[in-house]
């Protein structure tokens, strides 16, 4: 099996790259943090005209999809970029929707994928397997919640917490609501969810790691020590040489478990993705020096990130138990 990207997924990678180079992330991302949420907004329209959000809904409701590959492409791009927001949690959503259409309950479906598909409206949930506590409640148009067998449209949310990572604002969904389905099938849709979920955490965490690994890079080129740029150091060279093949060793397995969307494949992928981004923030933080402690660096929005999602949707430990346990 090849895991290469063809030239159109090269090319819709390099495409988004460059709209999100333009698109000042960075910015978007501390004002995110702040609870201003126009300038993510902004990006997000602009991820809308380029389909991003198309790519997981099935064609009959107004997407192109579902296209596993096609959404683990944009989300390692999205992690590249920082950018903010439930895009993981829109993904999530409209698997689960999807699946419970498939499962015979089409209602909520025709009710808001079409919008998902849009970009008009974002998404946030939780699951059984999820934690209590739905990403960017506050931001979100659409805030769903499984448990005991029934997905509600949640009435709103609790506080808003704040997460490891600033720009991951993190509410409990009220209870009540809107019940939208219930029966077996919506735990079968849950797990089916989940499984999304994981994924796309999975990529966003390669395109975290690609983007510390990258920055890591540059600034050891630049930066002196005893009169020697440090990136001439055997020891530096040595520690970005382990964090390249973490990266490209996580690299198949993601997009291998895009093709098969087997839960196994995508357990693996989101263990080896999520710690080889953390290995990466790491050895940046340490490359850095002083200034990658400091909160006013760019570095630090990738580093609290991927130490945000090496846990999001389940620790390590859980998807390492279910490498073991789901079937191939």
């Amino acid at each position: 099996m090849r895991f290469l990207l063809d030239a159109e997924q090269r090319e819709f990678a390099r495409s988004l790259g460059a709209m999100l180079t333009a698109a000042d992330t960075v910015t978007a991302t501390r004002a995110w943090s702040a609870g201003d949420h126009a300038p993510g907004r902004a990006v997000w329209a602009r991820l809308a005209e380029a389909g991003v959000f198309a790519l997981p809904v099935p064609q009959e409701y107004d997407g192109v999809g579902p296209l596993p590959v096609e959404t683990v492409v944009a989300f390692v791009e999205l992690g590249r970029y920082a950018v903010p927001g439930p895009a993981i949690e829109t993904v999530a959503a409209v698997a689960l929707l999807a699946r419970l259409a498939e499962l015979g309950d089409a209602g909520p479906a025709k009710r808001f994928l079409p919008s998902l598909a849009s970009g008009a409206v974002s998404a946030t949930l939780t699951l059984p397997d999820g934690g209590p506590y739905a990403l960017d409640a506050d931001a979100a148009g659409l805030v769903l919640a499984v448990a005991d067998g029934e997905l509600r449209l949640a009435p709103g949310h609790a506080r808003v917490r704040r997460s490891l990572d600033p720009a991951r604002r993190l509410a409990a969904p009220l209870p009540g609501g809107e019940l939208l389905a219930t029966g077996p099938a919506v735990a079968t849709a849950a797990r089916h969810a989940t499984d999304w979920a994981a994924l796309a955490t999975a990529a966003q965490a390669l395109g975290v790691g690609c983007a510390l690994l990258d920055r890591t890079v540059a600034y050891v080129k630049q930066r002196t020590q005893f009169g020697t740029r440090i990136g001439a150091f055997q020891a530096v060279k040595h520690r970005l040489a382990d964090v390249l093949v973490r990266l490209e060793f996580a690299r198949p397995l993601v997009f291998g478990a895009a093709l098969t969307m087997a839960p196994r494949d995508i357990a693996a992928a989101k263990v080896t993705a999520g710690e080889a981004a953390y290995g990466a923030a790491r050895a940046a933080l340490q490359l850095h020096g002083a200034i990658g402690y400091t909160a006013e660096f760019d570095l630090s929005l990738w580093l609290t990130k991927a130490r945000a999602l090496r846990s999001a949707w389940g620790d390590p430990g859980v998807w390492r138990g279910k490498v073991l346990t789901e079937e191939a």
